[in-house]
């Protein structure tokens, strides 16, 4: 049996619904770093470098970490809704296995809930096993419940989100000349979408120079069109 199905099958006591390994994975914290990015890119690139002020400078700094802090809100929110909701689909799948008919029945259930990678390395007598493993368990969850580990991957969301904004309009802090601030600020921000894409590459495989100057151009082109749809 490959070692990745045998993982999730020893993984398999009464309490696995309601357990998840890790906070947050290495593509959704650079995920919620680069929607920080973009957010803030939004509002540092419209400062007017030839003619901005520094009450001018001031406003667009308070709306940037104030959208930031909003949606970072938002997206915890959402984070626990999605956390919630693929709870309930594992207890779902849980319960279809355990009241189907027959084995074969309960073997399509599983299949179906699994990436078809690994679902097409399953043979009839892994399935099989799962299922005993699933009909053993004395008790399931009533319904999914949130543990403290969800609500610590809410507030690393938030914070990601939130202190993304930081490095960006940090240099607007320190240096009195706005072009140069703003220069020092998108330095800043493509280095950071660059480790975001770098980060990825290294987590799925791929080319991670080639994937950080990717996510690097795609986050300014994002940015772009963002500013001339208004956002």
């Amino acid at each position: 049996m490959p070692p990745q199905v045998q993982a999730v099958i020893d993984r398999l006591p009464a309490d696995a619904i309601e357990r998840s390994d890790r906070v947050l994975d290495p593509p959704s914290r650079a995920s919620e770093v680069l929607f920080g990015v973009i957010m803030a890119l939004t509002f540092t690139t419209t400062v007017d470098a030839a003619s901005g002020g520094a009450e001018d400078v001031r406003v667009l700094l308070y709306a940037a970490i104030g959208c930031n802090l909003a949606w970072g809100l938002v997206d915890a929110v959402m984070y626990l809704m999605n956390v919630l909701a693929e709870r309930g689909r594992d207890l779902v799948t849980a319960r279809s296995v355990r009241a189907a008919a027959r084995p074969a029945d309960a073997h399509r259930v599983l299949t179906d809930a699994m990436p078809p990678m690994f679902a097409s390395l399953l043979a009839s007598d892994d399935l099989e096993r799962i299922r005993q493993r699933l009909a053993r368990i004395d008790t399931l969850p009533a319904r999914p419940r949130l543990t403290a580990e969800d609500w610590r991957g809410a507030v690393a969301v938030f914070l990601l989100v939130f202190l993304s904004t930081l490095p960006i309009v940090v240099p607007f802090l320190l240096i009195q000349n706005v072009q140069v601030a703003l220069r020092a600020s998108n330095v800043v921000a493509l280095a950071m979408l660059f480790a975001c894409g770098y980060g990825i590459a290294n987590y799925s495989g791929y080319r991670p120079w080639l994937t950080g100057l990717s996510m690097a151009v795609i986050g300014v082109v994002l940015v772009g069109i963002t500013i001339a749809l208004g956002g």
